[in-house]
């Protein structure tokens, strides 16, 4: 009984800090600011700091040490899921007020598939295996497509393959409905004409959902055996992981608001997600250190974010017009 003590004490915690976050902070949907983002990343990884100290103290430096890389190499790999959401929410335009209620449900998804993982062990993750090098292709591919688009047009939801896809199961309404998820309205006909009943209609931001449920699983694929290989001790891969993304909201908002404005974001963000998606079609043959996979991500938004900054400084003292900044869209 005392064994799993431990284990009803940090879910409780969890999702006591859940509750208080969509109930009380964000009960209300709006933009998360620079300001409240850097409070709130400080505030995760303040609490993980703790619960590693307690960690160390009540396990031992062996157990503290393993606890520690674990939630390193999540908090690193994270930074790739993190251009992923940018991506994401540039393709389907979600509105800045909805996209913490987007991640919110993403990252108790991502509790519950990561628990479900860990306890299954390596044979699920053997098992899907498979889609790292499906996914990585696609980001291989989407960075290419990402850098040749000019950005001059604006992405239409209904053109969107993933809401060509889904129209073929359940309605999908045609733009957001504030931050719902799913609304009921009238059926439609073939033929466009308008049913007597009311059915369930899935809303674009509920897709959204879906594909950043689905990048998690893939990155969880990825890193639960890295943690696995530090250590074999189910409490200490999964409570780093879930510290680790914990607080990967917080650092989306960060990253997002510093690097929001910048002329040459899109060539960044295309190289990333190649480099990203190369890393996973070599994870067989050759495994990048999540140490040195940061500091390329964190190379390349170095220089986009310097030579961004140097051209605008150019400009202005030139007097030309303002560099003209395009929204981030993918697919």
């Amino acid at each position: 009984m005392m064994e799993l003590l431990p284990w009803a004490l940090f879910l409780l915690f969890v999702f006591a800090m859940l509750a208080l976050d969509l109930g009380v902070f964000h009960r209300s949907a709006h933009e998360v600011k620079r300001k409240e983002a850097l409070i709130w990343s400080a505030v995760w990884i303040g609490m993980s700091i703790a619960f590693n100290i307690g960690v160390y103290y009540f396990q031992g430096s062996t157990k503290g040490l393993e606890w520690t890389t674990g939630y390193l190499i999540e908090k690193s790999l994270s930074i790739d899921n993190i251009f992923l959401f940018i991506l994401i929410f540039g393709a389907f335009q979600v509105p800045a007020q909805y996209q913490h209620r987007v991640l919110f449900w993403g990252i108790l998804g991502a509790l519950v598939m990561r628990g479900v993982l860990i306890a299954m062990g390596a044979a699920v993750l053997s098992a899907l295996h498979v889609t790292i090098y499906l996914f990585g292709a696609f980001l291989i591919f989407t960075g290419i497509k990402f850098l040749l688009d000019t950005g001059d047009h604006t992405p239409e939801l209904d053109k969107n393959i993933l809401v060509r896809i889904a129209k073929r199961f359940r309605p999908v309404t045609e733009g957001y409905e504030g931050q719902k998820f799913f609304v009921r309205r009238p059926a439609v006909g073939a033929a466009g004409e308008v049913a007597g009943k009311t059915v369930l209609w899935m809303t674009p931001l509920f897709l959204v959902l879906l594909l950043i449920e689905s990048t998690d699983l893939v990155f969880a694929v990825d890193s639960i055996p890295a943690i696995f290989a530090v250590t074999d001790d189910p409490f200490i891969v999964f409570t780093s992981n879930i510290f680790a993304i914990l607080g990967l909201r917080a650092l989306y908002f960060v990253l997002n608001g510093y690097l929001a404005g910048l002329p040459y974001l899109k060539p960044a963000l295309a190289a990333i997600l190649v480099f990203v998606g190369t890393k996973m079609l070599l994870v067989d043959v050759y495994k990048i250190n999540p140490l040195v996979s940061l500091a390329v991500i964190g190379g390349i938004l170095s220089i986009s974010i310097v030579a961004s900054l140097w051209k605008q400084r150019r400009d202005f003292e030139h007097g030309g017009p303002p560099t003209e900044v395009h929204p981030v869209e993918g697919g």
